[in-house]
């Protein structure tokens, strides 16, 4: 007797002519979904409201030249009331329609091979996962940022719940965590391809792969449960609304419910590959095809479909071929199967086979609790057992296989062999063959037509026409395996001496100066008993924040000491000890008639290559003397700024000396006074910005002040230009280094930057909402000393 909690089907969709690839729960119209096929089309559906129920074609979009691979719903918005439909394809591209429109608004183009997986966000954000290994973070109708990392294609994306982190899963095996464009973390475990994501709660996940397992994760890197039942590929999953219990579906021809953590029905479809899966309002659910055919599947009776329709489906499932080579059957021997009688003996869970044989064939059943009975899921065809003259196969490596053809590659190099097998996807073994052999993938067409050509007129099935290029009936096989100084101290020659970049009135500088650089009578409006409102004073910050305090006594003196030591090749002379005091009194204002000479600048330069442990007075005074537009002019100029930069970056490396860290980041910082080394570093923006990241582990609070400096000037660079993906990097940075950031200057500074981020630019500002900058700044708001970081966090909420 059926169960009345069991899913029977509920209507069979036949909208597209070749492979439904996705599936996605629609927004408009209620209660509907949205299609993707490798036709090229996607189609919205509705609820029918015709007695019969089932559901209609409500709009066909059209806007990929190649199959469509992928479908994300992004949430309504006051511009789009209903949402809008994201799907990606084969042509790379991603096409983003309006539910009522049959033309995409506008198409995303920056990912260089097929678009596989989509997911979307709030505030309108976009995740893409690509064959070209990367993942892009899209805000509107522009790429934010290109999450890297992964060494195989990534089949999977999601963006989770907590503002600002996202998943990525590949064909590497791996699945890896990414915070503000950051990769977080990387979770192992799986033995094959990532192919899909499913959201549990805020902090737990999903995911299923090639190796026919789903696991439950953890955000923070732990696994928690392993779940078996598929004996093939999975592709895809859902989570029901009570974030328990979900659905799955894979290369096993079943899309199997899971509640409690136990498969509690196998729905067995008459395809090979069921591709996608989703979940209605309604609790029903949805499948998708390599027939084509989208099915929908109701736990309710009032939905389901009317007894014939369920037994012409009964029909359906039991007259499809089963092919021995998938190895979800395992080893069939026919002399060895048992008779009919066999299905006399109940089963002894759900999703149970059985292989009888009837004569000379060999039938498949399955086991069903909730109908008590078994139900015939196919024919089996091409058993082993036979010899390759008797089954006319090849074998090959173990295997057998209809063709295995010899490829000449290389005149006189040695021949490499092909298998293939007449149910294969011949771009599919191409692309394999390529891989394997570590070929150009410029020849994917001309080995896929040369197996198309020499196989002419040999076919077997149905499955030939419907398998996609790379995950087909045959499987996608992945192509690859896979502390510092304190703070308080003085870091480099002890306490009461020369401190880099600081002077014997640094330590008085008080809340009653410039909240960046310590220096003028600076006040807030905080500072005032008679404000009644706080006024923006803090950004957009556009002119360069600079160190400029120096003692150039202690550095002159800290210099001639260490030259005294210093190796015989790299040891000044007194003479040059007099010109780069000359060029130290130019820089800092103390001899205005003096201007830098070219010789003195040469010779700081050279300096700077002393030994790292006594390089940081020449540091220093690079430091002071690049504000000044001739030392910048010449030191940034096309002709050496490489050499420059190259040389300031190396000296920055994590395993390096705090001192020089700091001196390397004010320097860069100070660049941004003149106009020569502000070019320099807006052309190099992303390798600069990147590697100072490196530093942000460093603990010493001077070290982030110079590192939250230096975004912020890029910030201020950045604010009159219409430059996405570099305000895209300072917001990622900003937000990366709030989370390890303690000290509350260096806190301020950030705040500052992204304040002149967001100031006037709605697409950077959506795209700060979404990395969760608000929630983690909201604890700035109520600090009370220095007053300028509440206040400055204020406005920046109510900027965002």
């Amino acid at each position: 007797m059926a169960s009345a909690k069991a899913y029977r089907l509920s209507c069979s969709i036949l909208g597209h002519a070749l492979d439904v690839r996705g599936l996605a729960a629609s927004v408009f119209p209620e209660g509907g979904f949205v299609s993707v096929s490798r036709d090229k089309t996607a189609k919205a559906w509705e609820p029918s409201k015709s007695p019969n129920g089932g559901f209609v074609e409500m709009q066909c979009m059209k806007g990929h030249n190649n199959f469509v691979t992928c479908v994300c719903i992004i949430a309504p918005s006051d511009a789009h009331p209903e949402g809008l439909i994201a799907t990606g394809g084969n042509d790379h591209n991603i096409c983003v329609f309006s539910p009522c429109k049959a033309d995409p608004l506008y198409i995303l183009k920056g990912h260089k091979h097929t678009v596989c997986s989509l997911s979307a966000g709030k505030f309108g954000t976009l995740l893409s996962g690509s064959w070209d290994t990367t993942a892009k973070v899209w805000l509107n109708n522009k790429c934010m940022m290109t999450l890297t990392g992964h060494t195989g294609s990534v089949w999977a994306v999601k963006i989770l719940p907590e503002q600002g982190l996202m998943l990525t899963g590949s064909a590497d095996k791996t699945i890896k965590l990414w915070k503000a464009g950051r990769c977080e973390r990387t979770f192992t475990g799986h033995e094959d391809c990532v192919r899909g994501f499913a959201v549990v709660n805020d902090q737990e996940f999903l995911s299923c792969s090639n190796d026919s397992s789903i696991r439950r994760w953890l955000v923070t890197g732990e696994c928690l449960e392993v779940y078996y039942g598929h004996t093939n590929f999975i592709y895809t999953l859902a989570v029901f609304p009570n974030g328990q219990d979900f659905i799955s579906a894979g290369e096993d021809r079943s899309l199997r419910i899971w509640k409690k953590g136990e498969c509690c029905q196998t729905l067995r479809l008459p395809a090979q590959s069921v591709w996608c899966c989703c979940i209605l309002d309604n609790g029903d659910v949805v499948a998708g095809a390599s027939d084509g055919v989208i099915r929908v599947f109701t736990e309710s009776e009032d939905r389901m479909a009317s007894a014939e329709d369920l037994q012409a489906f009964e029909d359906e499932l039991s007259k499809a071929t089963i092919s021995s080579k998938t190895g979800e059957l395992g080893d069939i021997k026919i002399e060895e199967l048992p008779g009919r009688e066999h299905l006399l003996e109940p089963g002894t869970r759900e999703g149970q086979t059985r292989l009888i044989k009837d004569g000379e064939k060999v039938e498949a059943f399955q086991w069903s609790i909730s109908d008590g009975r078994w139900i015939k899921i196919g024919d089996v065809v091409g058993s082993s057992g036979g010899t390759q003259n008797t089954s006319g196969k090849v074998l090959y490596e173990g295997k057998e296989f209809d063709f295995v053809f010899t490829i000449d590659v290389n005149e006189g190099g040695p021949s490499l062999k092909l298998p293939y097998n007449v149910t294969d996807d011949p771009w599919l073994t191409a692309h394999n063959f390529l891989q394997k052999n570590d070929l150009s993938p410029m020849f994917l067409d001309q080995v896929a037509n040369f197996i198309i050509e020499n196989t002419k007129g040999v076919t077997l099935g149905s499955e030939t026409g419907h398998s996609d290029p790379f995950t087909g009936a045959n499987r996608y096989v992945p192509s690859v395996a896979e502390g510092g100084s304190p703070a308080a101290a003085d870091p480099f020659t002890g306490a009461g001496r020369y401190i880099p970049g600081s002077d014997s009135s640094e330590a008085a500088s008080t809340r009653a100066s410039d909240p960046f650089t310590g220096s003028s009578a600076y006040f807030s409006n905080a500072h005032h008993s008679t404000s009644t409102q706080s006024k923006n004073i803090y950004f957009p910050k556009t002119d360069a924040v600079t160190f400029d305090q120096a003692n150039t006594t202690q550095i002159l003196a800290k210099m001639k000491e260490l030259n005294r030591g210093a190796p015989d090749d790299h040891r000044l002379t007194d003479d040059a000890i007099q010109k780069l005091e000359k060029l130290l009194s130019a820089v800092t204002g103390l001899s205005h008639a003096e201007t830098p000479a070219a010789e003195q600048i040469d010779l700081l330069w050279k300096t700077t290559y002393w030994p790292e442990d006594i390089v940081f007075p020449a540091l220093d005074i690079l430091r002071l003397a690049i504000r000044h537009p001739v030392v910048n002019e010449q030191l940034c100029h096309e002709d050496v700024r490489v050499q420059f930069c190259n040389h300031l970056l190396n000296l920055m490396n994590p395993q390096g000396k705090a001192a020089n860290q700091m001196l390397v980041l004010r320097t860069l910082c100070n660049c941004f006074a003149a106009k020569r080394g502000q070019e320099l570093l807006m052309s190099l923006r992303e390798t600069v910005m990147s590697r100072a990241m490196e530093l942000k582990g460093v603990c010493n609070k001077n070290v982030h002040i110079a590192l939250a400096t230096l975004v912020l000037n890029f910030a201020g660079s950045l604010y009159p230009v219409p430059d996405l993906e570099g305000k895209a990097q300072c917001l990622s940075v900003a937000s990366m280094l709030l989370e390890t950031v303690q000290d509350k200057e260096a806190v301020f500074r950030l705040l500052v930057a992204l304040g002149t981020t967001v100031t006037n630019d709605a697409t950077a500002k959506g795209l700060a909402r979404s990395l969760g900058v608000k929630s983690q700044i909201a604890k700035y708001a109520s600090v009370s000393d220095p007053a300028k970081l509440a206040e400055c966090c204020r406005l920046l909420l109510d900027e965002l």
